[in-house]
């Protein structure tokens, strides 16, 4: 096996790739959606005054409309029909894993394999439509008190843009579960993947731009390329990281033949909760000074105003708030998404063990035990790689993110591609080899 294994590893080059027809397949109809899905980014809202809402939406930037908007691949900057992007489905599959964990016949339902796994499914498409349907009409009306943003306010563009904005998140959705089915990665991933990797080309031409015109310096620049690959490095680094539990099977017998025991291993991640938790951080902290834009900061009261004031971009306030709020919701979904009990349930009715510790509860503790401590490596990590880019643009007004939720999916995402891409060359040339030991069996045969 392990002279396959590493013949297998040795032929993993281009060669293999071009023979490879079914991966190449993939590939091509990967990249023919997310082209799909790009040029919904440039299909305007029906009634919508391009010129009024630019102007409104740079007023509103640095809000929760930013964020949104660097996840749609600036769909929301242009009000186009994928506006909404994949967020609603998103936001459901995170409300239904919550309620999986609290509500007991969802639990149970969770635990009854494929069959189970498709009924979630279709509660998170029926909650992705509702919530779709709450902002859509949240967009709608916003839209129409804004100054002649709407040619037409009314009901039926209220109407309209409902349909329209839901049946393009809709519509992503299963874009997004073809890519999964039929391409290569996560569809869901590899859609937001794109629209961030989209609008990259622009900031970088920004920060480069500043440094012709002598708004930054050239050093500066090339400090900012290589503490970018160095962040890149740490996050490839983390993200790949485990802590490897050894778990063992004892000895047994099948018929009047003794088999030894085997030995396999439980892999910790470093980063369980993954973008979670800087996705709910920064929603929540911009969502005070989005509330503000669009109201008249001038009727609020002093201390409101000296609230808003200290949780800006860059303030001290601001990257206290944000760290506790990332290493929070980093142990809060790390509890939801990974359950030790279950684990050692599961290790317990295979057999399996931890060596020194008993099954059952003891084993849960000591997973329970070793999981909090890589949690708050993991912490530590997302917090650093948050807080550095936001430091960064308050001190040099870069606008160009070199670390946080944005580059943390690139990350993940490219990992896990790559990863899918191995999977299938390995299947492939697992495939050739058993064909060729057929032909050679066939050959000796006759």
């Amino acid at each position: 096996m392990a002279s396959a294994a590493e013949q297998l590893a040795s032929n993993l080059n281009f060669a293999a790739f071009a023979k490879a027809e079914d991966l190449k397949k993939r590939i091509w109809f990967t990249l023919g959606a997310l082209f799909v899905y790009r040029l919904g980014t440039y299909i305007p809202l029906p009634g919508i005054n391009p010129e009024a809402f630019a102007q409104a939406f740079q007023q509103q930037s640095g809000g929760v409309l930013g964020m949104f908007n660097m996840f749609a691949g600036g769909a929301v900057e242009r009000m186009a029909i994928f506006a909404l992007g994949i967020m609603p489905y998103i936001s459901a599959s995170i409300i239904m894993q919550l309620m999986t964990s609290v509500i007991p016949s969802l639990e149970a339902l969770k635990k009854e394999g494929e069959q189970g796994r498709k009924i979630i499914n279709q509660y998170t498409r029926y909650g992705t439509v509702l919530l779709a349907v709450v902002q859509s009409y949240g967009i709608a009306v916003g839209l129409s008190s804004g100054n002649n943003i709407v040619t037409e306010p009314g009901l039926f563009f209220q109407i309209s843009s409902v349909i329209t904005l839901t049946g393009g998140t809709m519509f992503l959705m299963w874009l997004g579960e073809q890519i999964t089915a039929r391409g290569i990665g996560n569809g869901i991933s590899l859609i937001i993947f794109a629209g961030i990797v989209a609008g990259m080309p622009s900031a970088i031409s920004g920060t480069l731009e500043l440094s012709r015109s002598g708004a930054l310096s050239t050093g500066l620049v090339l400090a900012i390329l290589v503490l970018a690959i160095a962040v890149i490095a740490l996050m490839v680094f983390v993200e790949r990281a485990q802590r490897r539990l050894l778990i063992q099977y004892p000895k047994r017998q099948v018929g009047n033949r003794m088999f030894q025991g085997d030995t396999s291993h439980l892999p910790l991640k470093l980063n369980t909760s993954g973008v979670i938790p800087p996705i709910f951080a920064s929603s929540l902290l911009l969502l005070p000074a989005t509330l503000a834009g669009f109201s008249n900061t001038q009727n609020l009261p002093g201390w409101a105003a000296s609230v808003l004031s200290a949780l800006g971009h860059g303030q001290p306030l601001y990257m206290i708030f944000y760290g506790g709020m990332i290493a929070f919701f980093t142990f809060f979904y790390t509890a939801i998404v990974f359950n030790p009990k279950d684990t050692a349930d599961q290790l317990k009715k295979h057999s399996g063990f931890i060596p020194g510790y008993r099954p059952g509860e003891r084993t849960a503790d000591y997973i329970d035990y070793v999981l909090t401590r890589i949690t708050v490596v993991g912490a530590v990590y997302l917090v650093a790689v948050c807080l550095l880019p936001e430091y960064l643009i308050a001190a040099t007004g870069i606008p160009f993110y070199l670390g946080g939720t944005s580059l943390l999916i690139v990350v993940s995402v490219t990992l896990d591609t790559i990863a899918q891409i191995q999977g299938h060359l390995i299947a492939h040339q697992y495939e050739g080899l058993i064909k060729k030991s057929k032909l050679r069996g066939g050959k000796r045969g006759k």
